[in-house]
């Protein structure tokens, strides 16, 4: 199953790592993420590669030395496929010999993409470049339309079920952790959620306490302000609310 990207955005440095699959749920099995690195564990998904590997390459291991390790120490690695980026943006990756065809990765100067149960080499190829093409969308948008390139492509030969995406800013805890778990046209739902974050979520997220500002905004005027600009700029372009909340 699955195809992913991890890159770094060289905006301000934030990880992103984003998952699409023909498999429930494959954006909570797929992703381990930190403030500075990144580890895509999928096809016969080993969690271990993405816990250890997270801690490790946090510690300054490099990507390479820590792929080599969990590749020699797992009996199952033939059908593993994993790919990472380390504390140094350096990326290694690894498709186990009986991950099921298509299945293969590239990796290029600032992002990976993986995939197995692909309809070909052209879903990694169209991918990577449509991310590369890209550079002057928001990070989040650049990987969702880098990956509905890839789903155009010829996406998962088996069809369509889930996808997520996480970003971290520096932080233990994601700035943004969105998923589709099942759905008819997950990517699609990601743009949606993406968009409707725009309302509130992105302006809440700013004022989010950090490691290095323990109060974040301790009030909320600002961001109260913020949503309220937001809701009038969108009322004036005249774009309808794309959220499903319903008020009471």
């Amino acid at each position: 199953m699955t195809w992913s990207v991890i890159a770094r955005d060289p905006a301000d440095g934030a990880i992103g790592l984003i998952v699409a699959s023909r498999f429930f749920a494959c954006g909570a099995a797929v992703p381990f993420v930190g403030p500075t690195v990144a580890v895509a564990s999928q096809a016969f998904c080993n969690p271990v590669w993405g816990t250890e590997g997270r801690a490790r390459l946090a510690a300054g291991e490099s990507a390479q030395d820590v792929l080599a390790d969990f590749v020699a120490r797992d009996q199952g690695q033939a059908i593993r496929q994993a790919h990472m980026m380390d504390a140094q943006g350096r990326f290694a990756a690894h498709t186990g010999c009986d991950c099921v065809n298509w299945a293969g990765h590239l990796i290029a100067d600032d992002h990976s993409v993986a995939g197995n149960m692909l309809t070909g080499p052209q879903v990694i190829e169209a991918t990577s470049e449509a991310y590369q093409k890209h550079a002057n969308l928001p990070f989040a948008e650049r990987l969702i339309t880098a990956m509905r390139a890839g789903e155009a492509a010829g996406g998962d030969k088996r069809g369509r079920q889930a996808a997520g995406l996480i970003i971290h800013r520096g932080e233990d805890h994601a700035w943004l952790d969105i998923r589709a778990d099942d759905h008819s046209d997950p990517l699609e739902e990601l743009a949606r959620l993406w968009d409707v974050a725009q309302e509130r979520y992105v302006h809440f997220a700013r004022g989010m306490p950090g490691r290095t500002n323990f109060s974040g905004f301790p009030t909320r005027e600002g961001i109260d302000a913020d949503i309220a600009d937001a809701e009038a700029k969108r009322i004036a372009e005249g774009r309808a609310s794309r959220s499903k909340a319903v008020d009471k």
